[in-house]
């Protein structure tokens, strides 16, 4: 699948994963400091997320391929990769799958393991909204703030809402204003159907056997418990070259709660 990207700055390449129901404009501002330390920065929307395609097969097979294919249509020989949470899993399975395509490793808040589902809740939140009737971002929010009481997340969630025109496909619309107008609807940039359907493939552990000999860089935040200290011994069997580091004043999303802690750890690494 082709990818929606965005390039910024000269430099060696770079490319950014977002996690699960993120998107590539989540990373902008930090894209836009890596352009400007040596970069030049790919940010990627995932299939079934941002201004990608939808589609029925959502698994780190098929998202490594689309990686793949994102760097040929480049002309990309290789690149440092940094991958959030499901985007660190498919730099994982990319990387393992095509080391001489990789260079630096940068995974951030995720371990090789399995994780079973942890976003139930959130989707049957926003499951729950009826987008067919409401006629506001406003309205959207009351509605995922009564299932969801983290505002943090409810923000989150919301970016990924858009005005559709017409009938076009859900995903790749155009963005409209909120006039009123009766052809235009709310729509999920992300395809929550599929993202449902295949939640268990999210959790997918790196397969045994496999492993990534180049260096690399695990970033987890301290106040998170996706990567704890018992994940350590499988990181160094898939990746014996890791380092490990602890981003302080920061949960899962280490790059939006301490950007400057994570700019200085990636960058570190990356310079080295």
């Amino acid at each position: 699948m082709k990818l929606f990207h965005k390039k910024f700055g000269e430099g060696k390449p770079l490319i950014i994963l977002h996690g699960l129901f993120g998107m590539s404009d989540n990373w902008t501002t930090l894209a836009k400091q890596f352009a400007e330390n040596g970069f030049v920065c790919y940010l990627v929307d995932q299939r079934n997320h941002g201004r990608s395609g939808h589609s029925d097969e959502f698994n780190y097979t098929v998202m490594s391929d689309d990686l793949l294919e994102l760097m040929l249509y480049e002309n990309l020989l290789s690149a440092d990769l940094i991958g959030h949470s499901m985007g660190g899993k498919t730099a994982m399975f990319f990387a393992v799958d095509h080391p001489q395509r990789t260079g630096k490793l940068v995974v951030v808040d995720i371990s090789p393991r399995y994780y079973s589902p942890l976003h139930d809740g959130v989707i049957a939140a926003l499951k729950s909204i009826a987008l067919d009737t409401i006629t506001s971002r406003k309205e959207a929010d009351e509605q995922l703030s009564l299932s969801l009481h983290d505002e943090a997340t409810v923000q989150f969630l919301l970016k990924n809402l858009y005005w559709r025109e017409g009938t076009g496909a859900e995903g790749q619309g155009t963005t409209g204003s909120e006039t009123g107008e009766a052809e235009k609807k709310l729509a999920w940039r992300f395809n929550l159907q599929s993202i449902e359907e295949n939640i268990d493939a999210v959790g997918a552990a790196l397969p045994d056997a496999v492993h990534f000999d180049k260096p690399t860089l695990f970033i987890r935040g301290e106040k998170s418990g996706y990567v704890t200290s018992e994940d350590e011994p499988l990181i160094k069997k898939h990746f014996p070259k890791a380092l490990i580091k602890t981003i302080p004043n920061a949960g899962h999303w280490v790059h939006a709660e301490n950007p400057q802690g994570f700019m200085e750890a990636t960058l570190d690494f990356l310079h080295d």
